[in-house]
C-alpha cells in the first residue's frame, strides 16, 4: 500500500470517529433515545441522568467512566465485565510497556540502516516506502543491529509475563471478594448430577436419586429435582405464551381504535392460517382466548405427564448450606467416573437443559466430533478468506473486472480502495461465522450458557488468527505455502517470518480501521438506534415489545474477546518487526477500555454472571498469541542469517512453563468455588424453598401456585426446614 493510501485510511478513519462521537452527545440527549443510550440505568430503576448534568461536551463520557470505580462495574454489571476491563487494561500495560523501549531503541535501529536502499538498486523493479524505512526489514542481513530485534523479543515476552502474573492475582482477589459478598443465588445451594445410573426395579429415578444423596449426605441434604424431557411441555407453553402476547396486542391495539367519533372503536382480525395472510378471519381477541382457554388444561395434563414419565437421567440436588453444596461438588461419588457425575450448577438462566441428560461418553464422542468439524472448518474457511483478500486488491479488480479499469485508475478512487476495500471485505465476511461456532458448542452437551460462550470464544479465536492474520499474511502464495508446509513442515518457521514483513501496512490500516470506526460505531450506537426506532413505529404495541425493542444484550463476550485477542496478536506480532504499530494498538486498546467502561456502566445488561470465569482462557490465549510471537520472531532473524537466532529458542519454552506454574497456582480455584469463600458471610438466612423454585422451568410452573402440590413426579419433598 502505498503511503498516501495509508494517510488517506487513517485520517479519513479519524475523520469518522470525531463524526461519530458528535453524534453520540447529540442523540443521547434527544427525548425517546435513553432507552439506546441508558438502557442499563433505566433496566434498574433508575433515572437516566440522576446525579450528572446535561452537557454539550463531546467528551464528557470520558470524564464518567473514569470516575467510575472497579466496585461500582462490579455492582451495575457483574464481574464478568469488570474482568474483560482487566483483560483490556492488562494488553494495554503490555504495549505501553513493550512501547517504552521498542519505540525509542528499534525505530532509529531500523531508520539509520540502508537494506531496502540496496536492495532497490540491485532490483530495477525494487521499490519501498517511508514506511518501510521504519520497520525492520531495512537492517542488513548478519548486521549487528538485530541483536536489538532479540533483546526487543526477550522484553515483550517478560513485560507479558509479568503484567498477566498481576493481572491473574488481581482477577482471583475480584472473584473470592466479590463470591461470599455477591446476594444469596440459587446455584449457591445446589449441584448438578449428570450420569446417574438405571435406577432399581420399583423406582423412579427421583426416588433412586434422593436414597443415594440421603444416605452420602444425611445431614445436609435438602431435597433433588430430576430433571426431564420437556420438548413437548415447552412447545404447548410457548403457543400458550405467544397467544396472551398476541393478545395483548390486540387489546392495544383495540383501545387505540376508540375514539370520541367512535366510542366502541374498531375490533382487530386476523387470518388463522400461515403468518396471519390466509385461512379465514376471525376476532383477534376472542380467538386468543380461545386459544388460551384450550391450551390451559392441555398444559397442565402434559406437565404432570413430563414429571412423572419423562424423567432424565439428570438431577440438580439441593444443600441447606452452601458450604455443604461446594464440598458435594468437589466430592468423588462414584468410583466409576461415568456415573454420578457431580459439579457445580450453573445460573437457572444459563442451563441449557436439552444437554443435561447427556451421557459421559455421548458427550465425550460429540466433543471430538465437534473439535473434528472446527479443525476441518478453520482448514477451509482459509480458501475463501484467502480468495477474498487477494480478490480485492485492485490488479485483479482490473483483471476480472475489466470494465472497472477507468475508474479504478482514478488517483482518488484508487486511494480509497485501497485504504478500505480489503478491511472491509474481510471484516464483513467474518462476522459470518460466530453463529456457526455457537451451534457447534452448544452441540458438545456442554449444560451451561457461560460455559458455551467459552468454548465459542475459543474456537473463533483459533479460527481467526489461522484465518485472518495467517490467511491474510501468506494470501499471496497460498497453495506454494501450504504444500511447503505438508511437505516441509520445518519450514513454516521461516515461512512465517518472510510473510509477515509484506502485510505490515495491511494490518497498521486494518488496527486503525478497527478502534477509529469500529468503536465509532459501538459508542454512537447508530445501528440500535435505527433498529429501535423502526421497530417502536411499525411494530411495537405494548409496553412489553418496546422493552424487548431496547433491550440491549450483553457483552457478546463469545466474539468481542477473539476479536480483541486478534488486533492484541497483530500487534505483538509486529511490534518488533514494524514497531509504529505499537502507537496503534495502544489507542485500540485504550479507547477499547474506556468505551467497554461506559457501556458496561450504562448499556449492557448481563444476561449471566459466571464470576470470571472466561479469565483463565483468556490468559491462555493471551500466552498463545506470544508463543506465535516468539516463533515468528524466530523465523524472521534467522532469514536474516543472523548466528544468533536461536538465542530466542528458550522463549517459547519459557512461555509454556510460566502457563503451567499460572495453572497449578490459579485455575483450580476459577475451576472450583474454595471452601474457604464458600464459609464467608454465612449469618444471613436464606429460604430453601425458593432457592429450588427458582431452578423449575417456566413451562413446568403451575399456573395457579397454590396448585404445587399437584405437581410432584420428578420433585422430591423436603427433608430439613425450608430456612437456615
Amino acid at each position: 500500500m502505498e503511503f498516501a493510501s495509508f494517510l488517506t485510511s487513517l485520517c479519513t478513519s479519524f475523520v469518522i470517529f470525531v463524526v461519530l462521537m458528535l453524534l453520540f452527545t447529540w442523540l443521547s440527549r434527544k427525548p425517546g433515545n435513553e432507552v439506546v443510550y441508558y438502557p442499563n440505568r433505566i433496566f434498574r430503576g433508575l433515572d437516566p441522568w440522576e446525579g450528572r448534568r446535561m452537557t454539550r461536551n463531546p467528551v464528557a463520557w470520558i470524564g464518567e467512566a473514569l470516575r467510575a470505580s472497579e466496585a461500582d462495574v462490579i455492582a451495575v454489571a457483574g464481574v464478568d465485565a469488570a474482568v474483560y476491563l482487566v483483560f483490556l487494561c492488562s494488553v494495554l500495560g503490555i504495549l505501553v510497556l513493550s512501547g517504552i523501549l521498542l519505540l525509542p531503541v528499534l525505530l532509529p535501529v531500523a531508520a539509520t540502516d540502508h537494506n531496502l536502499k540496496l536492495s532497490a538498486q540491485s532490483n530495477s523493479n525494487g521499490t519501498f516506502t517511508n514506511l518501510d524505512k521504519l520497520a525492520m526489514g531495512n537492517i542488513q542481513e548478519q548486521s549487528p543491529r538485530l541483536w536489538a530485534c532479540i533483546l526487543g523479543t526477550y522484553w515483550v515476552s517478560f513485560v507479558t509475563f509479568f503484567v498477566l502474573w498481576k493481572a491473574y492475582k488481581h482477577v482471583n482477589n475480584i472473584r473470592s471478594a466479590a463470591k461470599p459478598n455477591s446476594l444469596r443465588t440459587p446455584e449457591d445451594f445446589a449441584v448438578l448430577v449428570r450420569d446417574i445410573p438405571r435406577a432399581p426395579k420399583g423406582q423412579t429415578v427421583k426416588d433412586h436419586v434422593d436414597l443415594y444423596f440421603k444416605s452420602l449426605h444425611p445431614d445436609t441434604f435438602y431435597r433433588s429435582m430430576v430433571i426431564t424431557d420437556n420438548k413437548k411441555v415447552n412447545k404447548i407453553w410457548e403457543e400458550l405464551e405467544g397467544y396472551r402476547k398476541k393478545l395483548a396486542r390486540a387489546e392495544v391495539v383495540y383501545e387505540e381504535s376508540k375514539t370520541a367519533s367512535k366510542p366502541d372503536g374498531t375490533r382487530p382480525t386476523n387470518r388463522t392460517g400461515f403468518l396471519g395472510l390466509i385461512g379465514s378471519k376471525v376476532d383477534s381477541i376472542d380467538h386468543c382466548n380461545e386459544k388460551i382457554k384450550e391450551l390451559l388444561p392441555k398444559l397442565e395434563a402434559e406437565q404432570k405427564v413430563t414429571l412423572e414419565e419423562k424423567q432424565q437421567h439428570a438431577a440438580l440436588i439441593f444443600f441447606n448450606s452452601r458450604p455443604a453444596a461446594v464440598s458435594a461438588a468437589q466430592t468423588l461419588h462414584a468410583q466409576m467416573v461415568d456415573t454420578w457425575i457431580v459439579m457445580e450448577a450453573p445460573e437457572p438462566r444459563q442451563l441449557i437443559w436439552t444437554n443435561l441428560p447427556k451421557k459421559f461418553y455421548e458427550r465425550q464422542i460429540r466433543q471430538y466430533v465437534i473439535y473434528g468439524i472446527v479443525f476441518l472448518t478453520v482448514f477451509f474457511y482459509m480458501i475463501p478468506i484467502v480468495f477474498i483478500s487477494s480478490l480485492t486488491t485492485l490488479a485483479n479488480l482490473r483483471r476480472l473486472l475489466p470494465f472497472l479499469k477507468h475508474i479504478v485508475d482514478k488517483p482518488a478512487i484508487k486511494t480509497i480502495l485501497e485504504a478500505y476495500l480489503p478491511q472491509i471485505a474481510l471484516i464483513v465476511f467474518m462476522a459470518l461465522l460466530p453463529t456457526l461456532l455457537m451451534f457447534l458448542s452448544k452441540a458438545e452437551g456442554i449444560p451451561s450458557q457461560s460455559h458455551v460462550v467459552r468454548a465459542t470464544s475459543g474456537k473463533y479465536f483459533y479460527f481467526i488468527i489461522f484465518n485472518v492474520f495467517l490467511g491474510v499474511t501468506i494470501s499471496g502464495s497460498l497453495i506454494d505455502s501450504l504444500k511447503t508446509i505438508l511437505n516441509h513442515p520445518k519450514q513454516i518457521v521461516p515461512l512465517l517470518g518472510a510473510s509477515l514483513p509484506g502485510s505490515a501496512t495491511f494490518f497498521l490500516t486494518f488496527v486503525a480501521l478497527k478502534f477509529f470506526v469500529g468503536y465509532g460505531l459501538e459508542l454512537s450506537r447508530l445501528v440500535p438506534l435505527v433498529i429501535f426506532h423502526l421497530k417502536k413505529k411499525f411494530l411495537c404495541k405494548t409496553e412489553a415489545e418496546v422493552k424487548e425493542a431496547w433491550a440491549p444484550g450483553d457483552f457478546s463476550y463469545g466474539t468481542r474477546v477473539p476479536n480483541d485477542m486478534l488486533i492484541m496478536t497483530v500487534v505483538l506480532c509486529y511490534s518488533v518487526i514494524a514497531p509504529l504499530i505499537i502507537p496503534f494498538g495502544v489507542v485500540y486498546f485504550s479507547l477499547g477500555w474506556l468505551i467497554a467502561r461506559n457501556q458496561a456502566l450504562k448499556v449492557y445488561i448481563p444476561s449471566y454472571e459466571s464470576f470470571g470465569r472466561m479469565w483463565p482462557h483468556m490468559h491462555v490465549r493471551v500466552l498463545a498469541a506470544l508463543v506465535i510471537y516468539q516463533i515468528t520472531m524466530l523465523g524472521y532473524i534467522s532469514l536474516k542469517k543472523f548466528l544468533y537466532a536461536p538465542f530466542i529458542v528458550p522463549l517459547p519454552i519459557l512461555s509454556v512453563v510460566f502457563a503451567y506454574i499460572c495453572n497449578k497456582r490459579f485455575y483450580r480455584a476459577f475451576a472450583n468455588t474454595s471452601l474457604e469463600v464458600a464459609c464467608q458471610n454465612l449469618k444471613e438466612t436464606s429460604n430453601l424453598e425458593s432457592v429450588y423454585t427458582a431452578f423449575i422451568p417456566p413451562s413446568l410452573m403451575p399456573e395457579k401456585l397454590d396448585d404445587g402440590n399437584q405437581f410432584e413426579g420428578a420433585q422430591s419433598q423436603p427433608s430439613r426446614p425450608t430456612a437456615v
